[in-house]
């Protein structure tokens, strides 16, 4: 899958609040970084390791986010993946970096978001 397709699928999987499909895009062993997981009590450094855990944190970003859409801004390509760039439901923009294996799997990912 090249990285406008993974883009799209991404999108749609978020804007559908589809959790499977948003975890078919992540490998078993990811590890996935944002402030959001430490805010939510999941690990203190802000990172979380394997499908279980990211399973976990999806379903609480879901549920505490009933409204939750991501509108895409751009997408930058780099050796071993890609960056996200969009707005979600609060009007934040933010920025997720994966790193990609060769199934097209994302091993480990980044979520950054603006400051004022």
């Amino acid at each position: 899958m090249n990285d406008v397709e993974f883009a799209r699928k991404y999108y749609q999987a978020w804007n559908a609040r589809d959790l499977e499909a948003i975890l078919a895009l992540y490998a078993e062993d990811i590890e996935f970084s944002s402030p959001y997981i430490a805010a939510l009590g999941f690990s203190p450094d802000g990172v979380i390791h394997g499908k279980p855990m990211l399973r976990a944190y999806v379903e609480r970003a879901l549920d505490r986010a009933p409204d939750i859409t991501f509108t895409a801004e751009a997408l930058c390509v780099g050796a071993r993946g890609h960056t996200l760039i969009y707005r979600n439901h609060r009007g934040e923009r933010a920025a997720e970096t994966h790193e990609m294996d060769a199934l097209g799997l994302v091993v480990r990912a980044d979520a950054t978001y603006e400051t004022a």
